[in-house]
């Protein structure tokens, strides 16, 4: 199952054009866990312009949470992108399921942003908008991190999870995100197959909680950005291709449903023959992302506006 999902990864990308990237100062292989790990390393790339600080994005990789190292791919997908439209970007690794069950990752997530608060001036990160986004799995760690913009630890009937965790130096700092771009991440793992049920056997949201998602629904639903979501969270535009065969794209339209209903909902793009990368990436979607963090980057910055 492992090299089944990674591979679907892998074939989405190569059918995509390599970049050649242009980027001005960065930093590359900075370990934001206070270890030597890998999966805790990030990259930190600014504009190819003289600003004294940049406004961040960070981006996640997907993966079906199995890979720990894959940073630089995420940055080979849209990080040219988001660098020309006058944004720093933080690609950053986390814990696989192999490594740690959830909720390690989404710890990793936002450990790696309280760093990037706690090193702003460092790494001329401006930290008044520090954005999101992901595909595929990174794109559920993404919306999740959006969606528990200020929750510590989670209850659930038996179940409490520690959504912040304690990775790194700097527990101190906010983890909290502006804005969310999330590309056709898995939500409801309940629903996965087709939005019917869970799927059965051994499926990647089972390896992240260790368990049959049928018989652990409250660990699956503290999975479950839509568990969390209150009208204060960061908006969301959400991208998924109606022909993706990995993830249902059922999954984003009851996000999306959801997200409208808290008023959090920018726009839902359903790409048309779109699939599990290719047709989904594509100019005008790329192009909708940066437009999107522009727009939110510039409301947050009027007066009185959060």
């Amino acid at each position: 199952m492992k090299r089944i999902f990674t591979t679907a990864i892998l074939v989405t990308f190569s059918l995509m054009i390599s970049l050649s990237q242009e980027s001005g100062k960065q930093w590359l292989n900075i370990n934001y866990g206070g270890n030597d790990k890998e999966y805790h390393n990030l990259d930190i790339y600014l504009p190819n312009t003289d600003k004294p600080s940049y406004k961040a994005i960070v981006i996640i990789y997907g993966s079906a949470w199995f890979g720990n190292n894959m940073k630089q791919f995420t940055f080979d997908a849209f990080g040219k992108q988001i660098l020309e439209s006058g944004f720093a970007v933080v690609s950053i690794n986390h814990r696989s399921s192999s490594d740690a069950a959830y909720p390690a990752q989404i710890n990793d997530v936002k450990a790696a942003i309280r760093f990037i608060r706690a090193n702003a001036d460092k790494y001329n990160i401006d930290e008044s908008f520090i954005g999101i986004t992901g595909f595929s799995s990174g794109g559920h760690l993404a919306s999740l991190a959006g969606a528990t913009n200020n929750v510590k630890e989670y209850t659930i009937n038996e179940t409490t999870v520690d959504i912040e965790g304690s990775v790194g130096e700097y527990t101190s700092f906010s983890s909290t995100v502006n804005a969310v771009v999330d590309w056709f991440g898995p939500i409801d793992m309940a629903l996965m197959d087709n939005c019917k049920g869970p799927k059965e056997g051994d499926s990647p949201e089972a390896a992240l909680i260790r368990g049959n998602p049928a018989d652990n629904l409250d660990m699956i639903a503290m999975l479950n950005p839509i568990t969390f979501l209150d009208r204060r969270d960061p908006k969301f535009l959400v991208i998924h291709g109606d022909a993706d065969n990995v993830v249902p794209h059922c999954q984003s339209e009851l996000f999306a449903d959801a997200l409208k209903e808290n008023g959090l909902l920018t726009e839902f793009i359903s790409v048309p023959e779109g699939q599990h990368g290719p047709v989904t990436f594509n100019d005008s979607t790329l192009k909708k992302m940066t437009n999107f963090f522009l727009n939110e980057a510039a409301i947050q910055a009027q007066p009185g506006r959060r």
